[in-house]
Protein backbone atom coordinates (compact mmCIF):
# COMPACT_ATOMS: atom_id res chain seq x y z
CA UNK A 1 0.00 0.00 0.00
CA UNK A 2 1.15 3.31 -0.71
CA UNK A 3 2.18 5.81 1.81
CA UNK A 4 2.74 9.50 1.32
CA UNK A 5 3.90 12.73 3.04
CA UNK A 6 0.63 14.23 3.90
CA UNK A 7 2.41 16.34 6.72
CA UNK A 8 0.83 20.00 7.32
CA UNK A 9 3.42 21.74 4.91
CA UNK A 10 2.09 19.32 1.82
CA UNK A 11 -1.29 19.62 2.59
CA UNK A 12 -3.05 21.98 -0.18
CA UNK A 13 -4.48 24.86 0.62
CA UNK A 14 -8.17 25.89 0.68
CA UNK A 15 -7.79 26.88 -3.20
CA UNK A 16 -5.51 24.19 -4.11
CA UNK A 17 -5.98 21.09 -6.19
CA UNK A 18 -7.36 18.34 -3.24
CA UNK A 19 -5.09 16.15 -1.49
CA UNK A 20 -7.71 13.24 -3.07
CA UNK A 21 -10.73 12.86 -4.59
CA UNK A 22 -11.89 10.62 -1.65
CA UNK A 23 -10.75 10.64 1.54
CA UNK A 24 -12.48 7.38 3.49
CA UNK A 25 -11.93 7.75 7.19
CA UNK A 26 -11.51 4.12 9.17
CA UNK A 27 -9.57 1.41 7.97
CA UNK A 28 -11.93 -1.21 9.35
CA UNK A 29 -13.76 -3.41 6.80
CA UNK A 30 -16.13 -0.93 5.19
CA UNK A 31 -13.32 1.56 4.53
CA UNK A 32 -10.90 -1.30 3.27
CA UNK A 33 -13.64 -2.70 0.83
CA UNK A 34 -14.74 1.29 -0.42
CA UNK A 35 -10.77 2.34 -0.58
CA UNK A 36 -9.97 -0.66 -2.65
CA UNK A 37 -13.20 -0.19 -4.97
CA UNK A 38 -12.46 3.14 -5.48
CA UNK A 39 -8.45 2.76 -5.85
CA UNK A 40 -9.77 -0.07 -8.58
CA UNK A 41 -11.56 2.37 -10.35
CA UNK A 42 -9.11 4.66 -11.26
CA UNK A 43 -9.88 7.02 -8.46
CA UNK A 44 -7.21 8.52 -6.19
CA UNK A 45 -8.35 7.78 -2.90
CA UNK A 46 -6.79 8.20 0.79
CA UNK A 47 -7.75 5.97 3.77
CA UNK A 48 -6.92 7.56 7.10
CA UNK A 49 -6.38 5.51 9.97
CA UNK A 50 -6.36 6.66 13.18
CA UNK A 51 -4.61 3.13 14.64
CA UNK A 52 -0.85 3.11 13.88
CA UNK A 53 -1.00 -0.88 13.82
CA UNK A 54 -3.04 -3.91 12.85
CA UNK A 55 -5.42 -5.39 15.32
CA UNK A 56 -6.25 -9.56 15.27
CA UNK A 57 -8.67 -8.89 17.78
CA UNK A 58 -12.27 -8.11 17.13
CA UNK A 59 -15.94 -9.00 17.67
CA UNK A 60 -17.83 -9.29 14.28
CA UNK A 61 -16.77 -12.88 13.38
CA UNK A 62 -18.91 -13.62 10.53
CA UNK A 63 -20.10 -13.49 6.67
CA UNK A 64 -23.54 -13.96 5.24
CA UNK A 65 -24.46 -15.08 1.76
CA UNK A 66 -24.23 -12.02 0.03
CA UNK A 67 -21.49 -10.32 1.71
CA UNK A 68 -19.40 -13.41 0.57
CA UNK A 69 -21.04 -12.48 -3.11
CA UNK A 70 -19.82 -9.47 -2.88
CA UNK A 71 -16.19 -10.62 -2.19
CA UNK A 72 -16.53 -12.92 -4.53
CA UNK A 73 -17.15 -10.51 -7.22
CA UNK A 74 -13.74 -8.96 -5.84
CA UNK A 75 -11.53 -12.24 -6.14
CA UNK A 76 -11.98 -12.79 -2.38
CA UNK A 77 -14.20 -15.27 -0.95
CA UNK A 78 -12.90 -17.95 -2.19
CA UNK A 79 -9.58 -17.18 0.17
CA UNK A 80 -11.61 -16.59 2.90
CA UNK A 81 -13.75 -20.18 2.54
CA UNK A 82 -10.39 -21.42 3.15
CA UNK A 83 -10.03 -20.21 6.84
CA UNK A 84 -13.42 -19.90 7.95
CA UNK A 85 -15.71 -22.39 9.45
CA UNK A 86 -19.31 -22.48 7.16
CA UNK A 87 -22.30 -23.12 8.99
CA UNK A 88 -26.10 -23.90 7.28
CA UNK A 89 -28.83 -23.89 9.87
CA UNK A 90 -29.19 -21.72 13.09
CA UNK A 91 -31.13 -23.06 15.97
CA UNK A 92 -31.33 -19.91 17.69
CA UNK A 93 -34.89 -21.21 20.03
CA UNK A 94 -34.69 -24.98 20.18
CA UNK A 95 -36.56 -26.41 17.20
CA UNK A 96 -36.90 -23.22 15.62
CA UNK A 97 -34.54 -23.26 12.57
CA UNK A 98 -33.05 -20.41 9.92
CA UNK A 99 -31.67 -22.60 7.45
CA UNK A 100 -29.66 -20.86 4.60
CA UNK A 101 -29.01 -24.25 3.08
CA UNK A 102 -31.85 -23.63 0.29
CA UNK A 103 -30.95 -20.38 -0.66
CA UNK A 104 -29.84 -19.65 -4.39
CA UNK A 105 -26.08 -19.06 -4.44
CA UNK A 106 -22.70 -20.38 -4.06
CA UNK A 107 -22.91 -19.32 -0.38
CA UNK A 108 -26.06 -20.70 1.23
CA UNK A 109 -24.83 -20.85 4.68
CA UNK A 110 -23.07 -18.56 7.16
CA UNK A 111 -19.18 -18.23 7.33
CA UNK A 112 -17.67 -18.03 11.11
CA UNK A 113 -14.49 -15.95 10.33
CA UNK A 114 -12.83 -13.42 12.37
CA UNK A 115 -13.01 -9.82 11.38
CA UNK A 116 -9.26 -9.01 11.49
CA UNK A 117 -8.85 -12.15 8.46
CA UNK A 118 -11.47 -10.07 6.52
CA UNK A 119 -9.65 -7.02 6.84
CA UNK A 120 -6.00 -8.71 5.69
CA UNK A 121 -7.43 -9.83 2.61
CA UNK A 122 -9.29 -6.32 2.36
CA UNK A 123 -6.26 -4.61 3.23
CA UNK A 124 -3.52 -6.43 0.78
CA UNK A 125 -6.50 -5.73 -2.00
CA UNK A 126 -6.60 -2.41 -1.39
CA UNK A 127 -2.73 -1.67 -1.44
CA UNK A 128 -2.71 -3.67 -4.88
CA UNK A 129 -5.24 -1.24 -5.84
CA UNK A 130 -2.83 1.45 -5.53
CA UNK A 131 -4.64 2.97 -2.58
CA UNK A 132 -2.54 5.58 0.20
CA UNK A 133 -3.30 4.83 3.66
CA UNK A 134 -2.17 7.22 6.98
CA UNK A 135 -1.47 5.13 10.13
CA UNK A 136 -1.92 6.88 13.11
CA UNK A 137 -4.03 9.92 11.53
CA UNK A 138 -6.66 11.12 13.68
CA UNK A 139 -9.29 13.23 12.31
CA UNK A 140 -10.33 16.05 14.59
CA UNK A 141 -12.47 17.73 12.36
CA UNK A 142 -14.23 18.59 9.09
CA UNK A 143 -15.62 22.10 6.87
CA UNK A 144 -17.18 21.56 3.92
CA UNK A 145 -18.04 23.89 0.48
CA UNK A 146 -19.43 23.53 -2.92
CA UNK A 147 -16.17 22.42 -3.82
CA UNK A 148 -14.65 19.65 -1.30
CA UNK A 149 -14.06 19.24 2.02
CA UNK A 150 -10.98 20.49 4.75
CA UNK A 151 -10.74 17.27 7.01
CA UNK A 152 -8.46 18.13 9.97
CA UNK A 153 -5.63 15.68 10.60
CA UNK A 154 -4.02 15.12 13.77
CA UNK A 155 -0.58 12.78 13.01
CA UNK A 156 1.60 10.81 14.97
CA UNK A 157 4.40 12.99 16.02
CA UNK A 158 1.48 15.51 17.35
CA UNK A 159 1.57 18.09 14.29
CA UNK A 160 -1.39 19.10 12.84
CA UNK A 161 -2.85 19.86 9.07
CA UNK A 162 -5.41 20.13 6.85
CA UNK A 163 -5.99 17.85 3.90
CA UNK A 164 -8.63 18.73 1.25
CA UNK A 165 -10.78 16.16 -0.99
CA UNK A 166 -13.93 15.87 -2.93
CA UNK A 167 -15.24 13.79 -1.21
CA UNK A 168 -15.12 12.46 2.20
CA UNK A 169 -16.25 9.11 3.64
CA UNK A 170 -16.69 8.29 7.50
CA UNK A 171 -16.23 4.72 8.45
CA UNK A 172 -15.22 5.34 11.59
CA UNK A 173 -17.05 3.09 13.78
CA UNK A 174 -20.19 3.82 16.33
CA UNK A 175 -17.72 6.87 17.90
CA UNK A 176 -17.49 8.33 14.59
CA UNK A 177 -15.36 11.73 14.33
CA UNK A 178 -17.14 12.63 10.94
CA UNK A 179 -20.83 12.27 12.28
CA UNK A 180 -19.88 14.24 15.11
CA UNK A 181 -18.20 17.03 12.96
CA UNK A 182 -21.14 17.40 11.02
CA UNK A 183 -23.48 17.70 13.75
CA UNK A 184 -25.10 14.49 12.67
CA UNK A 185 -27.71 13.18 15.46
CA UNK A 186 -27.62 9.61 16.04
CA UNK A 187 -30.89 8.92 17.71
CA UNK A 188 -31.63 5.44 19.28
CA UNK A 189 -30.88 3.84 22.59
CA UNK A 190 -29.19 1.02 24.66
CA UNK A 191 -30.36 -2.26 23.60
CA UNK A 192 -27.91 -4.27 26.04
CA UNK A 193 -24.91 -3.85 28.15
CA UNK A 194 -22.41 -5.93 30.48
CA UNK A 195 -22.17 -8.35 27.58
CA UNK A 196 -19.35 -10.57 27.45
CA UNK A 197 -16.82 -11.89 24.86
CA UNK A 198 -13.86 -14.87 25.05
CA UNK A 199 -11.95 -16.50 23.03
CA UNK A 200 -10.94 -19.51 24.33
CA UNK A 201 -9.68 -23.51 23.80
CA UNK A 202 -12.48 -26.26 24.54
CA UNK A 203 -11.64 -29.52 25.79
CA UNK A 204 -14.97 -30.86 25.07
CA UNK A 205 -16.41 -29.42 21.46
CA UNK A 206 -20.15 -28.28 21.73
CA UNK A 207 -22.85 -30.21 19.81
CA UNK A 208 -23.89 -28.07 17.23
CA UNK A 209 -20.93 -25.51 14.98
CA UNK A 210 -23.00 -22.71 16.35
CA UNK A 211 -24.30 -23.69 20.18
CA UNK A 212 -27.06 -21.16 21.61
CA UNK A 213 -28.35 -21.60 24.87
CA UNK A 214 -30.63 -18.86 26.93
CA UNK A 215 -32.61 -18.88 30.13
CA UNK A 216 -33.95 -16.93 32.94
CA UNK A 217 -30.08 -16.40 33.86
CA UNK A 218 -28.68 -15.12 30.88
CA UNK A 219 -27.54 -16.48 27.38
CA UNK A 220 -24.27 -17.57 26.20
CA UNK A 221 -23.78 -18.72 22.57
CA UNK A 222 -20.67 -20.34 20.99
CA UNK A 223 -19.08 -20.06 17.66
CA UNK A 224 -16.20 -21.84 15.94
CA UNK A 225 -12.81 -20.13 14.27
CA UNK A 226 -11.82 -23.29 12.63
CA UNK A 227 -8.76 -23.36 14.11
CA UNK A 228 -9.55 -24.82 17.45
CA UNK A 229 -10.27 -21.69 19.02
CA UNK A 230 -13.74 -20.48 20.00
CA UNK A 231 -15.43 -16.87 20.60
CA UNK A 232 -17.91 -16.99 23.45
CA UNK A 233 -21.08 -14.20 23.77
CA UNK A 234 -22.15 -14.57 27.02
CA UNK A 235 -24.73 -12.38 29.14
CA UNK A 236 -25.76 -12.43 32.84
CA UNK A 237 -29.39 -11.22 33.73
CA UNK A 238 -28.15 -11.14 37.02
CA UNK A 239 -24.81 -9.25 36.99
CA UNK A 240 -24.97 -5.91 34.96
CA UNK A 241 -21.37 -3.89 35.27
CA UNK A 242 -20.20 -1.56 33.24
CA UNK A 243 -17.52 -2.21 30.17
CA UNK A 244 -14.31 -1.37 32.14
CA UNK A 245 -15.19 -4.06 35.37
CA UNK A 246 -12.80 -6.54 35.11
CA UNK A 247 -13.62 -9.72 33.31
CA UNK A 248 -12.51 -13.06 34.04
CA UNK A 249 -12.15 -16.63 32.72
CA UNK A 250 -14.59 -17.86 35.81
CA UNK A 251 -17.35 -15.48 34.91
CA UNK A 252 -17.45 -16.99 31.60
CA UNK A 253 -17.56 -20.31 33.27
CA UNK A 254 -19.92 -19.40 35.55
CA UNK A 255 -22.59 -18.27 32.89
CA UNK A 256 -21.76 -20.74 30.17
CA UNK A 257 -22.86 -23.30 33.24
CA UNK A 258 -25.96 -21.67 34.45
CA UNK A 259 -26.70 -21.69 30.70
CA UNK A 260 -25.56 -24.70 29.13
CA UNK A 261 -25.31 -27.28 32.05
CA UNK A 262 -21.46 -27.48 31.27
CA UNK A 263 -18.40 -24.98 30.66
CA UNK A 264 -16.91 -27.63 28.55
CA UNK A 265 -13.58 -27.13 29.89
CA UNK A 266 -12.82 -23.99 28.55
CA UNK A 267 -9.21 -22.60 29.03
CA UNK A 268 -6.36 -20.54 28.03
CA UNK A 269 -8.28 -17.37 26.87
CA UNK A 270 -6.86 -14.93 24.57
CA UNK A 271 -8.89 -12.39 24.73
CA UNK A 272 -11.60 -11.19 27.61
CA UNK A 273 -13.75 -8.10 26.81
CA UNK A 274 -17.18 -6.36 28.01
CA UNK A 275 -19.05 -4.39 25.87
CA UNK A 276 -22.31 -2.63 25.70
CA UNK A 277 -24.68 -2.40 22.24
CA UNK A 278 -26.86 0.23 21.47
CA UNK A 279 -29.49 0.76 18.58
CA UNK A 280 -28.65 3.72 16.81
CA UNK A 281 -29.36 5.26 12.92
CA UNK A 282 -28.41 8.86 11.70
CA UNK A 283 -31.46 10.15 9.95
CA UNK A 284 -29.32 10.87 6.58
CA UNK A 285 -26.57 8.99 4.97
CA UNK A 286 -25.36 11.75 3.03
CA UNK A 287 -24.61 15.37 4.18
CA UNK A 288 -23.48 17.66 1.08
CA UNK A 289 -19.99 15.91 -0.11
CA UNK A 290 -19.21 14.30 3.11
CA UNK A 291 -21.36 10.28 3.52
CA UNK A 292 -21.39 8.07 6.35
CA UNK A 293 -21.00 3.87 5.99
CA UNK A 294 -21.79 1.31 8.45
CA UNK A 295 -21.40 2.00 12.34
CA UNK A 296 -20.61 5.35 11.73
CA UNK A 297 -24.18 5.68 10.24
CA UNK A 298 -25.83 2.41 11.64
CA UNK A 299 -25.23 0.15 14.87
CA UNK A 300 -27.21 -2.57 16.73
CA UNK A 301 -26.68 -5.50 18.65
CA UNK A 302 -24.71 -8.57 17.87
CA UNK A 303 -27.97 -10.71 17.32
CA UNK A 304 -28.03 -12.11 13.91
CA UNK A 305 -24.02 -10.93 13.01
CA UNK A 306 -25.32 -8.52 10.36
CA UNK A 307 -22.93 -5.67 11.58
CA UNK A 308 -19.95 -6.20 9.72
CA UNK A 309 -22.40 -7.82 6.77
CA UNK A 310 -24.42 -4.44 6.74
CA UNK A 311 -20.81 -2.27 6.19
CA UNK A 312 -19.37 -3.79 3.88
CA UNK A 313 -22.31 -3.90 1.63
CA UNK A 314 -22.93 -0.12 2.07
CA UNK A 315 -19.41 -0.02 1.16
CA UNK A 316 -20.41 -2.33 -2.20
CA UNK A 317 -23.40 0.05 -2.55
CA UNK A 318 -21.44 4.01 -2.67
CA UNK A 319 -18.02 2.66 -4.25
CA UNK A 320 -19.23 2.63 -7.40
CA UNK A 321 -21.04 5.92 -7.33
CA UNK A 322 -18.67 7.39 -6.34
CA UNK A 323 -16.38 6.76 -8.64
CA UNK A 324 -19.04 7.43 -11.33
CA UNK A 325 -19.30 10.33 -10.47
CA UNK A 326 -16.02 11.59 -9.89
CA UNK A 327 -15.14 10.57 -13.36
CA UNK A 328 -17.72 12.74 -14.51
CA UNK A 329 -19.99 9.95 -15.96
CA UNK A 330 -23.29 10.64 -13.44
CA UNK A 331 -24.37 13.20 -11.80
CA UNK A 332 -24.64 14.26 -8.45
CA UNK A 333 -28.32 12.82 -8.10
CA UNK A 334 -26.82 9.43 -8.39
CA UNK A 335 -24.93 10.01 -5.24
CA UNK A 336 -28.23 11.02 -3.46
CA UNK A 337 -29.04 6.85 -4.70
CA UNK A 338 -27.03 5.96 -1.57
CA UNK A 339 -29.10 7.06 1.10
CA UNK A 340 -32.19 5.97 -0.52
CA UNK A 341 -31.50 2.34 -1.41
CA UNK A 342 -29.24 1.79 1.84
CA UNK A 343 -31.44 3.68 4.65
CA UNK A 344 -33.94 1.37 4.49
CA UNK A 345 -31.44 -1.79 5.16
CA UNK A 346 -30.09 -0.14 8.12
CA UNK A 347 -33.25 0.32 9.49
CA UNK A 348 -34.46 -3.17 8.68
CA UNK A 349 -31.64 -4.83 10.39
CA UNK A 350 -32.06 -2.91 13.09
CA UNK A 351 -35.65 -4.22 13.45
CA UNK A 352 -34.75 -7.72 13.03
CA UNK A 353 -31.51 -7.87 15.59
CA UNK A 354 -33.80 -6.31 18.02
CA UNK A 355 -36.45 -8.36 17.34
CA UNK A 356 -33.80 -11.35 18.23
CA UNK A 357 -31.92 -9.46 21.07
CA UNK A 358 -35.51 -9.40 22.40
CA UNK A 359 -36.34 -13.09 21.70
CA UNK A 360 -33.58 -14.75 23.49
CA UNK A 361 -33.08 -11.98 26.28
CA UNK A 362 -36.88 -11.78 28.11
CA UNK A 363 -36.73 -13.52 31.82
CA UNK A 364 -40.42 -13.96 31.59
CA UNK A 365 -41.53 -17.70 31.75
CA UNK A 366 -44.61 -16.85 30.42
CA UNK A 367 -42.95 -15.25 27.42
CA UNK A 368 -40.00 -18.05 27.32
CA UNK A 369 -42.85 -20.63 27.13
CA UNK A 370 -44.81 -18.95 24.43
CA UNK A 371 -41.44 -18.36 22.23
CA UNK A 372 -41.18 -21.75 22.47
CA UNK A 373 -44.26 -22.88 21.39
CA UNK A 374 -43.94 -20.19 18.40
CA UNK A 375 -40.76 -21.98 17.80
CA UNK A 376 -42.68 -25.38 17.00
CA UNK A 377 -45.25 -23.71 14.76
CA UNK A 378 -42.60 -21.40 13.05
CA UNK A 379 -40.22 -24.78 12.15
CA UNK A 380 -44.07 -26.08 10.23
CA UNK A 381 -43.57 -22.90 8.13
CA UNK A 382 -41.25 -23.26 5.55
CA UNK A 383 -42.13 -19.99 4.14
CA UNK A 384 -41.35 -18.13 6.85
CA UNK A 385 -38.64 -20.02 7.54
CA UNK A 386 -37.11 -19.16 4.23
CA UNK A 387 -38.01 -15.09 4.73
CA UNK A 388 -35.81 -15.31 7.77
CA UNK A 389 -32.67 -16.82 5.77
CA UNK A 390 -33.25 -14.80 3.20
CA UNK A 391 -33.52 -11.38 5.11
CA UNK A 392 -29.85 -12.13 7.59
CA UNK A 393 -27.99 -13.80 4.67
CA UNK A 394 -28.53 -9.93 2.46
CA UNK A 395 -30.08 -12.36 -0.29
CA UNK A 396 -33.84 -10.45 -0.14
CA UNK A 397 -32.46 -7.03 -0.08
CA UNK A 398 -33.89 -4.97 -3.05
CA UNK A 399 -33.72 -1.49 -4.52
CA UNK A 400 -36.33 0.47 -5.43
CA UNK A 401 -36.68 0.89 -9.41
CA UNK A 402 -38.63 3.29 -10.71
CA UNK A 403 -42.28 3.18 -12.19
CA UNK A 404 -42.50 0.84 -15.08
CA UNK A 405 -39.08 -0.97 -14.72
CA UNK A 406 -38.52 -4.31 -15.40
CA UNK A 407 -39.74 -6.80 -12.42
CA UNK A 408 -35.82 -7.70 -12.36
CA UNK A 409 -34.75 -3.97 -11.96
CA UNK A 410 -33.68 -2.95 -8.53
CA UNK A 411 -33.03 -7.02 -7.65
CA UNK A 412 -29.97 -8.66 -6.67
CA UNK A 413 -28.17 -11.17 -9.79
CA UNK A 414 -27.48 -14.60 -8.88
CA UNK A 415 -24.44 -15.74 -10.25
CA UNK A 416 -25.22 -15.98 -13.66
CA UNK A 417 -23.65 -18.91 -16.05
CA UNK A 418 -21.86 -17.10 -18.73
CA UNK A 419 -20.79 -18.50 -21.97
CA UNK A 420 -17.02 -18.10 -22.53
CA UNK A 421 -14.69 -16.98 -20.35
CA UNK A 422 -14.92 -15.51 -17.61
CA UNK A 423 -17.44 -18.38 -16.99
CA UNK A 424 -19.67 -17.05 -13.90
CA UNK A 425 -21.34 -13.12 -13.57
CA UNK A 426 -19.26 -13.03 -10.34
CA UNK A 427 -16.25 -13.73 -12.12
CA UNK A 428 -17.22 -10.86 -14.68
CA UNK A 429 -18.11 -8.42 -11.92
CA UNK A 430 -14.49 -8.04 -10.86
CA UNK A 431 -13.55 -5.92 -13.60
CA UNK A 432 -15.29 -3.07 -11.15
CA UNK A 433 -17.55 -2.11 -14.11
CA UNK A 434 -21.38 -2.77 -15.06
CA UNK A 435 -21.45 -6.20 -17.10
CA UNK A 436 -24.13 -6.47 -20.11
CA UNK A 437 -25.66 -9.89 -19.78
CA UNK A 438 -27.05 -10.31 -23.16
CA UNK A 439 -26.50 -11.86 -27.10
CA UNK A 440 -25.21 -9.53 -29.55
CA UNK A 441 -24.63 -6.50 -27.56
CA UNK A 442 -21.04 -6.26 -27.70
CA UNK A 443 -20.97 -4.04 -30.42
CA UNK A 444 -23.76 -1.98 -29.03
CA UNK A 445 -21.82 -1.31 -25.93
CA UNK A 446 -18.59 -0.62 -27.83
CA UNK A 447 -18.67 2.81 -27.37
CA UNK A 448 -18.53 2.62 -23.62
CA UNK A 449 -15.62 0.35 -23.26
CA UNK A 450 -13.68 0.94 -20.02
CA UNK A 451 -17.26 1.25 -18.05
CA UNK A 452 -18.97 -2.33 -19.17
CA UNK A 453 -18.20 -5.73 -19.78
CA UNK A 454 -20.41 -7.36 -22.20
CA UNK A 455 -21.00 -11.08 -21.52
CA UNK A 456 -23.64 -13.47 -23.10
CA UNK A 457 -25.52 -16.48 -20.92
CA UNK A 458 -24.51 -19.75 -21.14
CA UNK A 459 -28.40 -21.08 -20.87
CA UNK A 460 -31.49 -19.75 -22.35
CA UNK A 461 -32.07 -16.56 -20.55
CA UNK A 462 -34.53 -14.41 -22.14
CA UNK A 463 -34.25 -10.78 -20.90
CA UNK A 464 -31.08 -8.56 -21.79
CA UNK A 465 -29.59 -7.76 -18.33
CA UNK A 466 -27.41 -4.64 -17.19
CA UNK A 467 -25.77 -5.57 -13.71
CA UNK A 468 -24.28 -2.55 -11.61
CA UNK A 469 -21.22 -3.16 -10.28
CA UNK A 470 -22.59 -4.02 -6.61
CA UNK A 471 -24.37 -7.16 -8.36
CA UNK A 472 -27.71 -5.57 -8.73
CA UNK A 473 -29.99 -4.80 -11.86
CA UNK A 474 -29.77 -1.62 -12.79
CA UNK A 475 -32.08 -2.64 -16.32
CA UNK A 476 -33.77 -5.31 -17.77
CA UNK A 477 -35.76 -5.98 -21.12
CA UNK A 478 -36.84 -8.28 -22.65
CA UNK A 479 -35.61 -8.78 -26.67
CA UNK A 480 -34.88 -4.87 -26.54
CA UNK A 481 -33.29 -3.24 -29.72
CA UNK A 482 -30.22 -1.94 -29.62
CA UNK A 483 -31.72 1.79 -29.62
CA UNK A 484 -33.10 0.61 -26.30
CA UNK A 485 -29.97 -0.80 -25.23
CA UNK A 486 -27.69 2.77 -25.68
CA UNK A 487 -30.41 4.61 -23.94
CA UNK A 488 -29.90 1.90 -20.73
CA UNK A 489 -26.21 2.37 -21.43
CA UNK A 490 -26.24 6.13 -21.59
CA UNK A 491 -29.08 6.53 -18.67
CA UNK A 492 -26.11 4.56 -16.36
CA UNK A 493 -22.81 5.12 -17.96
CA UNK A 494 -23.09 8.23 -19.10
CA UNK A 495 -23.31 9.62 -22.62
CA UNK A 496 -19.99 9.15 -25.11
CA UNK A 497 -19.17 9.59 -28.99
CA UNK A 498 -21.53 7.13 -30.62
CA UNK A 499 -19.41 8.00 -33.59
CA UNK A 500 -17.16 5.40 -32.56
CA UNK A 501 -19.89 2.55 -32.10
Amino acid sequence: MNTADLSPSASSDRHGAPDADVLVVGAGPTGLLLAGDLARSGVDVTLLERRDHESNLSRAFSLHARTLEQLDARGLADELLRIGTPTRALHPFGRLSIDFSGLRTRFPFILTIVQWQVEQALLRRTGEAGATMLRGARVTGLRQDPDGVDVDVRYPDGATGTLRARYVVGADGARSTVRESLGMPFPGKSAIRSVMLADVLLDRAPDEIFNFASNEDGFTFFAPFGDGWYRIIGWDRHRQVPDDAPLTLEDVRDITKRTIGNDLGMHDPRWLSRFHSDERQVPRYRQGRVFLAGDAAHVHSPAGGMGMNTGLQDAANLGWKLAAVVHGWAGDALLDSYHAERHPVGRMVLRVSHALLTAVTTGSPLIRTLRAALATVVHQLTVVEARASRGISGIGITYPAPRGSHPLAGRRVPDLRLAGEPARLYEALREGRFVLVGRDVAAVAAPWAGRVVTASPATSLRPTLLVRPDGYAAWAAEDPDPDEVRTALTQWLGAVDRRAA
